[in-house]
C-alpha cells in the first residue's frame, strides 16, 4: 500500500494571546488509484495538487495547519473502505479527497457519513452519488456520468451517429455510464443496438471489439476509463474498425489518455471534461506549477478537481473556524466557490458541484504545436445544462422526486 505523509502549515506561530484564534489541525486524506489503470489521472499527480491547494490557502490564511496523507485503495471496495474506516477511526482524517473508481467511492462515502466527517470526490463518476445514495457529508465535484454523457452522446447523435454499440466495463461507473448515455441516445432519436460487459480492469478488447464491429454500429460507445479506454482505441485502430467507417465515442477521456495514444491514433474523438491545462491563463498558470512537480506531464479534470475541492473545503475551515462536518458542509453549499482552474462553481443541496463542462475534440497531428497541446475546445456546456437537473436524480436529501 503506498502511503505518503506532508505537513504543510498555514502559518505555524499558535496566537497564544488570542486563544479563540488558536491554530486548526486539519488532516486531510489522498485515496485513490497509485499504481493500476487510473493511477496517470489520479495517483501522486492528485497529492501534489493536494500540496499546491494547501500551500496557496496558506499565503493567504495563518491559522490553519494541514497534514496530508495518501494511499492506494487498488480499485477495490473493501480495500478503499478499509483505509477510509482506518483514517477516520485511528488517524483523525478529517476529510478525503479524489476516489476514482465508483464502487469504492459509493463505499468511502457511506463510511464517511457514519463518522460524520467529509467527502469530495474528484474521480468517480456514478451520479448515484448525488442521486439515491447521496449523502449529506459527500460533495462531487468534478464530473459525473450524466454530464459526460449530455456532453459526448449528444454531440455524437447530432453528427450523425444514430445507432450505438456499447462496450462498458463491469462495475458501477461503467453501467451507469451506459444508462445515462443510452437515454441520451434515446432521447435525440438514436437507437442502441447491444453492449458487452467487459471485466474491469481489460487488457485484451478484441472479442469485444469483434461483436461491437459485426453489429453494424455507426458509433461503439467506449463507457470506460483511463488504461482501459487507451487499450480499446488501440486495438479498434489496429483492427481497422475506425477506418471502416465506425466512430468511437470515448465517454470518459482525457488528455492524458490522448498523449498516451498519440494524436495519429486518438484524432477526431470528441469527448467531454470538466478541465483542460490550456483553457486560459488561470488554468495555465496552475498547469506549468503542476508540472514542475509531476516530471513535466499536466494536471487531469480529476487532479484540478482535488485542487477546487480541497481550496473550498480549506476556505469553509477557515471561515467557520470549525471541523465540525455539518458547519463546514453547510458553509460549503451556502458560499459559491471560485478558483482558477473551475471558475464560479456551486454545491447544490444533494451535493452536486455546479460548474461549465467542456466538449473538446482531439487534434490531428498537423493542428498540435507541442506535447500537450492535443484539444480543440468545440463548446462550453454551461454548468445549469451540463448536470442532471436535482429534481430527477433521485436524492432522498432533496425530497421526493
Amino acid at each position: 500500500m503506498f502511503v505518503k505523509r506532508l505537513l504543510l502549515s498555514a502559518g505555524c506561530l499558535a496566537l497564544s494571546a488570542l486563544p479563540a484564534l488558536a491554530q486548526i489541525k486539519l488532516k486531510v486524506g489522498v485515496l485513490n488509484d497509485m499504481s493500476g489503470v487510473y493511477s496517470d489521472i489520479g495517483g501522486k499527480g492528485s497529492v501534489a495538487a493536494a500540496q499546491l491547494a494547501v500551500e496557496d490557502f496558506a499565503a493567504a490564511n495563518k491559522d490553519v495547519t494541514v497534514e496530508i496523507v495518501a494511499a492506494d485503495h487498488q480499485n477495490k471496495p473493501d480495500v478503499g473502505a478499509g483505509i477510509a474506516r482506518q483514517w477516520y477511526d485511528r488517524d483523525g482524517v478529517d476529510a478525503i479527497f479524489d476516489v476514482p473508481t465508483s464502487s469504492v467511492a459509493l463505499a468511502v462515502s457511506q463510511i464517511t457519513r457514519e463518522k460524520n466527517k467529509i467527502f469530495v470526490d474528484s474521480g468517480a463518476g456514478s451520479t448515484d452519488l448525488t442521486g439515491p445514495q447521496c449523502s449529506p457529508n459527500t460533495v462531487h465535484w468534478t464530473y459525473d456520468t450524466y454530464a459526460l454523457a449530455n456532453g459526448t452522446g449528444g454531440a455524437m447523435v447530432k453528427r450523425g451517429g444514430d445507432t450505438w454499440f456499447f462496450l462498458t466495463a463491469d462495475y458501477a461507473f461503467g453501467q451507469s455510464l451506459q444508462t445515462e448515455t443510452a437515454a441520451v441516445v434515446l432521447r435525440n432519436g438514436g437507437k442502441v443496438l447491444g453492449s458487452a460487459k467487459v471485466p474491469f480492469p481489460a487488457s485484451d478488447f478484441s472479442s469485444f471489439l469483434l461483436q461491437a464491429q459485426g453489429s453494424g454500429a455507426k458509433v461503439i460507445g467506449l463507457a470506460n476509463a483511463g488504461g482501459d479506454t487507451i487499450n480499446a482505441v488501440k486495438q479498434a485502430h489496429e483492427f481497422g474498425i475506425t477506418q471502416g467507417g465506425q466512430k468511437l465515442a470515448a465517454l470518459l477521456f482525457y488528455a492524458q489518455d490522448a498523449k498516451a495514444l498519440g494524436l495519429e491514433v486518438a484524432q477526431g474523438l470528441v469527448l467531454t471534461e470538466a478541465f483542460y491545462w490550456d483553457l486560459n491563463d488561470g488554468t495555465r498558470a496552475f498547469s506549468e506549477r503542476f508540472a514542475k512537480r509531476a516530471n513535466g506531464t499536466m494536471p487531469s479534470m480529476n487532479q484540478a478537481g482535488v485542487y477546487g475541492g480541497l481550496m473550498h473545503y480549506l476556505k469553509a475551515v477557515a471561515a467557520t473556524k470549525s471541523k465540525d462536518a455539518k458547519v463546514v458542509m453547510d458553509w460549503m453549499k451556502a458560499n459559491p466557490a471560485e478558483d482558477p482552474l473551475f471558475g464560479k462553481s456551486t454545491i447544490r443541496p444533494d451535493g452536486r458541484t455546479i460548474h461549465d463542462m467542456y466538449l473538446f475534440e482531439v487534434k490531428k497531428p498537423s493542428e498540435s504545436k507541442g506535447p500537450w497541446d492535443v484539444y480543440n475546445k468545440l463548446a462550453t456546456i454551461p454548468g445549469d445544462q451540463a448536470f442532471k437537473p436535482m429534481n430527477q436524480g433521485g436524492c432522498p436529501l432533496v425530497g421526493k422526486n
